[in-house]
């Protein structure tokens, strides 16, 4: 993942609530997968191994988020521990045809919970958050962000 990308999900995970949460989750699981796929054609074993890894560590944040007072939470716990398998079995077998199985389940979630985030208008879970403006600038093709802070403890005393 490239340093903008992570820049990227980092000002995404500031500003979201639970339901934006899990959608950037799955996001970086998808990013993660491409990796993946570099590196395999690349024949590069450590970082196809390592992009496999942190696909895992988000499932296993994933599978932490879940409420099981929710009947759809056994669900969704069965499908990440098969996910889960599946990563392992491309891991252990350096087999990259059991990613495309794996992003077409991810793509399948990722899509039901970006249809839930459109409805969910919950505050962002993070507060005291450094503002942050995107735009133009007279410089051709250049996109610039400034961030503002207008509280300057932001909640942090000594």
């Amino acid at each position: 993942m490239t340093n903008e990308k992570k820049q990227q999900f980092t000002l995404r995970i500031s500003k979201a609530n639970k339901t934006d949460l899990i959608v950037v989750l799955y996001d970086m699981v998808l990013e993660y997968l491409e990796d993946a796929r570099i590196a395999h054609a690349s024949d590069d074993t450590d970082a196809f191994k390592e992009a496999i890894r942190k696909i895992r560590n988000c499932m296993q944040e994933l599978i932490a988020s879940l409420h099981f007072e929710y009947e759809v939470a056994a669900n969704l716990l069965s499908l990440y521990i098969y996910v889960n398998k599946e990563l392992v079995r491309a891991s252990v077998h350096y087999d990259d045809d059991v990613l495309d199985h794996v992003e077409s389940v991810i793509i399948k979630l990722r899509d039901a919970y970006s249809q839930i985030s459109v409805n969910n208008h919950e505050e962002p879970l993070m507060q005291n958050t450094q503002n942050v403006y995107a735009g133009l600038t007279y410089n051709k093709n250049l996109m610039n962000e400034e961030l503002f802070d207008d509280k300057p403890n932001r909640g942090l005393y000594v």
